[in-house]
């Protein structure tokens, strides 16, 4: 499978999708050719705003990427979605029905639809997904949406990828405080209450200033931004063009006050450190010297003849071929 640089970056939808195939793929070779062409298209990636949007199951997320990407695409930008499919822990398959999800929107020709399956990676977040934003990016996209699995470990994976990240709710599903954890609510840059419309309306709004009340007591922003709540209805396409004002407002005063930029830089150190970790992971795994012990003591451990620490010390020291560590 070979897709040179010059196809990503003249648009080409297909070398694409290819190319981030590529880079999910586990086989060596197909990995060499991805690492050069992340390589090439590096100096033509970061020309875009960056959205994390999640929330918990139901509540609305791809109906809201399709009207959103939409809103987006009319605003002149082009729009990638990098949607991330929670793999099974048994079979390892994913189901990948993002497009079916968002039909018309991945009918768009300045729009990119990408479901990629979370391959049992930290909480659903697909491995690859930062080598895919370079992708994107480099394939002239402008604006990249990344969806979560749901509310979890996935997001704060997500926070260090992205320049905003959006939390969509729900009202009149309990109580949305008591049911939200503080955490996640912390790292939002906008509130989103998804569903307000019908009978539903009254309560997002109420629910609204539930979150407005509850937000003054988080600490401020390192970057100055003060999280935005409003409403929106994905179903009726209302409340998209708030969304994107404080999108715009966000990347104006970060970029403002040089935290934009910070950002950026502190996630790409991420990135070489996530990278430094999954190679020597990889060495350790593949070291003759240590799989020729492995298997024993995994036995030891599991039946108590061995502590787990102790065993995982001597596996680094066969691994290093030295008693040093």
């Amino acid at each position: 499978m070979q897709v040179k640089k010059n196809d990503i970056t003249s648009g080409d939808r297909i070398a694409l999708s290819r190319a981030i195939t590529l880079v999910e793929s586990t086989l060596p070779e197909h990995q060499q050719q991805a690492q050069e062409l992340i390589e090439a298209c590096l100096p033509h990636s970061g020309n875009s705003i960056r959205i994390g949007i999640t929330g918990v199951p139901g509540v609305g997320k791809s109906t809201f990427i399709e009207a959103f990407g939409k809103y987006i695409i009319e605003q002149g930008r082009r729009v990638a979605v990098l949607a991330i499919d929670p793999s099974s822990n048994i079979s390892k398959g994913s189901i990948l029905g993002d497009k079916t999800r968002m039909a018309h929107l991945a009918n768009e020709p300045r729009a990119f639809i990408r479901p990629s399956p979370s391959g049992g990676s930290l909480g659903g977040v697909a491995r690859r997904t930062r080598e895919s934003i370079v992708l994107c990016e480099a394939a002239g996209f402008d604006t990249i949406l990344i969806e979560t699995v749901g509310v979890g470990q996935s997001e704060t994976a997500v926070k260090g990828m992205v320049d905003f990240f959006l939390l969509l709710m729900l009202a009149g599903a309990g109580d949305e405080l008591q049911g939200m954890k503080r955490g996640i609510m912390e790292m939002a840059d906008m509130l989103l209450i998804n569903k307000a419309d019908g009978d539903n309306l009254a309560k997002a709004k109420a629910a609204m200033v539930d979150y407005k009340n509850a937000l003054h007591l988080f600490p401020p922003n390192e970057n100055g931004w003060i999280p935005k709540v409003d409403v929106c209805s994905a179903l009726e396409h209302t409340g998209m063009a708030k969304v994107w004002d404080s999108i715009e407002q966000f990347g104006q005063q970060t970029k403002g006050n040089g935290h934009f930029k910070l950002n950026r830089q502190q996630q790409r150190i991420a990135w070489f450190r996530q990278g430094l970790k999954e190679m020597l992971l990889t060495a350790f795994e593949s070291n003759p010297d240590v799989t020729a012990i492995l298997p024993e003591l995994e036995k030891q451990v599991a039946n108590q003849e061995q502590d787990p620490y102790r065993a995982a010390k001597i596996a680094i020291q066969k691994f290093l071929g030295n008693n040093s560590y």
